[in-house]
């Protein structure tokens, strides 16, 4: 198959990936009606930007071929996994008289953190986000409720299990142990939990006092949850996406330009379409109906995700191309002078290209770069896979585009009628929250 060489290419080759980028940060703000209707169009310009002089000067076959690895190999199985988690948690409503005051607010905090090692990052937001949005519709000052929650539950929360973000689930397909990312990550993991839950309920408990207060309550809390049959489903993804980490037959089906999809793989998909038609089919509409369940956020990110895909397939390849790509300088950062890995840069460089990048593909290119033995890695050079992996999993929380779950949430939140910061917006709240707590994380464990 024809391929993208990374080393033949310069910096510029990422423009369109910035444009982008930029369009999602600016458009929104200063043409919020024109990126309600054209922001296809504005994702296919910037994909086109980066296709087109990429078949003048390599030709059209490997720009072609780019497209569609990139679509059959990445986008497909990743919004494959994104819809089912969507429409089977979309189906689930957990309702009852919660309030969102401090106290709830920061325990369902707690609660995601847990569970999103053991659902995924995606499918514990997913379940979580429009229960936490009912809890708070009372409330005039409510965003940061659901900034701090792609904090946690959307990024830092996943860290505990290979199943709990892609990063971590690719260190387990090239041999991480299942369990060795609770022994290497749960320090990191739980003191941030920690930290950002006291942080959170501080602020909270702060701009509390501005709400109109609900009249005091004897009544007890009560919860219940509808559509119940759809943690089926949701148990069902997390075996599947399992199951084709164990499960290697051997067998890839050929889908053209000398790709090949492996068996386990596509059994994974066409498993996880099935239990999305299931869910939607046997859930009682009025459950989404009541839930708001709408497709306009799926839709949006699928869209949106298209471009990102397509525009950072020059910025992956020249990664890919190391010491010999454009890359070279930054990535010689994560070798000290004698010859040993430098934990604190592994841990910044691979978190500060997973806060924009894809970070499954990043946290491989630096696995990779690290010696990509798995026993070495798990061995005398665990600090060095913490550093990568904590970076891939923590910083993805630093943009709503550093994974997945993010940029879902902002568009269910908004959905709702929640205003949102905007994409600078959130970055000043990462910027003053996260980034201390990092530069904590590095003192306390990679230097």
């Amino acid at each position: 198959m024809p391929h993208l060489d990374g080393t033949a290419l310069g910096l510029a080759w990422v423009l369109p990936f910035a444009g982008l980028l930029l369009s999602i940060a600016l458009l929104p703000l200063l043409a919020p009606k024109f990126w309600e209707h054209r922001l296809a169009a504005v994702a296919a310009f910037w994909g086109l930007a980066f296709l087109l002089p990429c078949a003048v000067r390599f030709g059209a076959g490997t720009a072609a071929a780019e497209v569609w690895h990139t679509a059959v190999l990445e986008y497909l199985p990743f919004i494959i996994l994104v819809f089912a988690l969507f429409v089977v948690a979309g189906g689930i409503r957990i309702v009852g008289n919660l309030v969102g005051t401090p106290a709830t607010n920061t325990a369902i905090l707690a609660l995601g953190s847990l569970a999103a090692s053991f659902l995924g990052t995606t499918g514990a937001a997913m379940l979580l986000i429009r229960p936490l949005i009912r809890a708070n519709a009372g409330r005039a000052l409510n965003a940061h409720v659901f900034v701090f929650f792609i904090f946690l539950v959307a990024n830092i929360g996943g860290s505990l299990t290979p199943l709990g973000d892609p990063p971590l689930f690719l260190g387990f397909l090239r041999g991480v142990d299942f369990l060795w990312t609770v022994r290497a990550l749960a320090g990191p993991m739980l003191l941030s939990c920690a930290i950002l839950l006291a942080v959170f309920y501080g602020i909270d408990r702060y701009l509390w006092r501005f709400e109109a207060a609900p009249p005091p309550s004897r009544v007890p809390r009560q919860v219940r949850i509808e559509g119940l049959h759809n943690v089926i489903y949701l148990a069902g993804i997390v075996a599947a996406v399992l199951a084709s980490g164990l499960w290697r037959p051997g067998v890839a089906v050929p889908v053209g330009f000398g790709i090949a999809v492996p068996l386990e793989s596509l059994s994974r998909d066409v498993v996880l379409l099935g239990l999305g038609y299931l869910s939607f089919r046997t859930t009682a509409p009025g459950i989404r109906i009541e839930n708001a369940f709408t497709w306009a956020p799926i839709r949006e990110v699928a869209v949106l995700f298209a471009g990102i895909f397509v525009t950072i397939v020059p910025a992956l390849a020249i990664l890919r191309a190391g010491r010999d790509g454009a890359l070279a300088p930054l990535l010689a950062l994560v070798t000290q002078p004698d010859g040993t890995p430098h934990e604190a840069a592994y841990f910044w460089l691979t978190g500060g290209l997973s806060s924009f990048l894809d970070n499954a593909p990043t946290y491989l290119i630096f696995f990779d770069l690290a010696g990509g033995d798995p026993a070495a890695l798990m061995g005398p050079l665990a600090r060095t896979l913490t550093a990568i992996s904590a970076g891939a999993v923590f910083m993805g929380a630093n943009s709503y585009i550093g994974n997945a779950p993010n940029f879902m949430v902002k568009a269910i939140c908004e959905e709702c009628g929640i205003r949102m910061p905007s994409f600078f917006g959130y970055m000043l709240w990462s910027g003053c929250v996260l980034l201390p707590l990092f530069g904590l994380l590095t003192l306390l464990f990679f230097v």
